[in-house]
């Protein structure tokens, strides 16, 4: 299956409009997991994503504290050099072992980023990140020029491929930009978190910075079978429970949101997710949307949003439709400037 691709910046990568996220492989107990979750399902999933067309897979060592990384190492060493999809990972969020649930902390250090690298190639399983992206902003005091300063570093001596961050805003970008090329961001960006394309996602147009998206369909409220009992059917440790878009009033807002949707996904013969994915994906500037899943099914729910074209009408009843129910923050609709265009992969 043939999915369109749009170049990464000016980073050289090539990336289906759509990609494969790890976080929820990382399986249960730590501070921010999605439940437990089954290895052999995981890979299967992965897989999946592959035979579909999608050419990259986005993870970090925090997710189930370097587990997540493991299996995608797992899948990387089942299939032949040839058919290894890109591999993204982040730094820069340390944790404590004999106390998992505790949140990890924000450091990038020059030499904390390096032994996360070098750990990260190990549970990878490759000699090569394509992107190292600095997970979150530093907590501890380092001056973000010393960090950003060790991933160029890193980029010369073959460890990685291509250098983003994660979470940063302007300021940020541009003390990176003036020692290196910020190749990529990953923002939240959905129908519900919409604050970056009032700031970041023009920075990053104008510096030719791709963007990865995160969390397009809003950690699965954007989609077609959930509801406000799905809620408390949750795992213990799913982050979900605690996080505000899941709580009243907010939620019953973001489901209105979601139901306005329907007959758009109708029109368009596609589910309600792949519609929510596709609505980010239209903005000028995103390159490309990091989508999770835990099974091959939850794929197949959204795939179509890397075909579908959003029409001016379609992103006009969706801005009326985030207005109608207060749900969110940020600019409801992309300026009539076209969007990225995808070439057939």
């Amino acid at each position: 299956m043939d999915l369109p691709t749009r170049p990464l910046g000016t980073s050289g990568l090539q990336i289906t409009t759509v990609g494969f996220g790890a976080w929820a492989i990382g399986g249960g107990g730590w501070a921010f997991s999605w439940g437990p979750q089954d290895d052999a399902v995981s890979v299967a999933a992965m897989r999946h994503a592959l035979d579909l067309g999608i050419n990259w897979i986005d993870t970090a060592a925090v997710y189930g504290l370097g587990h997540s990384e493991e299996v995608v190492g797992k899948l990387l060493r089942e299939l032949p050099a040839a058919e290894h999809p890109l591999v993204f990972t982040k730094c820069g969020l340390t944790w404590d072992i004999n106390n998992p649930m505790q949140q990890a902390k924000r450091i990038l250090k020059p030499e904390t980023i390096r032994r996360e690298c070098e750990a990260s190639l190990r549970r990878l399983g490759i000699e090569r990140i394509d992107l190292y992206q600095l997970h979150w902003p530093d907590e501890m005091g380092t001056p973000i020029e010393d960090s950003w300063s060790v991933m160029a570093k890193l980029i010369e001596e073959g460890k990685i491929r291509a250098a983003g961050v994660s979470n940063f805003n302007v300021g940020l970008l541009e003390k990176c930009e003036a020692i290196r090329h910020v190749d990529s961001l990953q923002p939240p960006f959905s129908m519900i978190n919409r604050n970056a394309a009032g700031d970041v996602l023009p920075w990053c147009a104008e510096h030719k910075t791709g963007v990865i998206c995160y969390s397009p369909m809003q950690s699965g409220i954007l989609t077609d079978a959930f509801n406000s009992d799905r809620v408390a059917r949750m795992a213990a440790d799913d982050w979900r429970r605690r996080g505000p878009e899941f709580q009243e009033p907010k939620l019953s807002r973001n489901l209105a949101l979601r139901d306005a949707l329907q007959p758009i996904a109708a029109r368009h013969r596609v589910s309600v997710s792949a519609i929510a994915v596709a609505w980010a994906l239209a903005w000028p500037g995103v390159t490309g949307a990091i989508v999770g899943a835990r099974t091959p099914e939850q794929i197949d729910g959204w795939i179509g949003a890397a075909t579908v074209s959003l029409t001016p009408e379609d992103l006009s009843e969706i801005a009326a439709a985030i207005a109608k129910t207060q749900a969110g923050t940020g600019p409801s609709q992309p300026e009539k400037s076209a969007p990225l265009k995808g070439k057939s992969a």
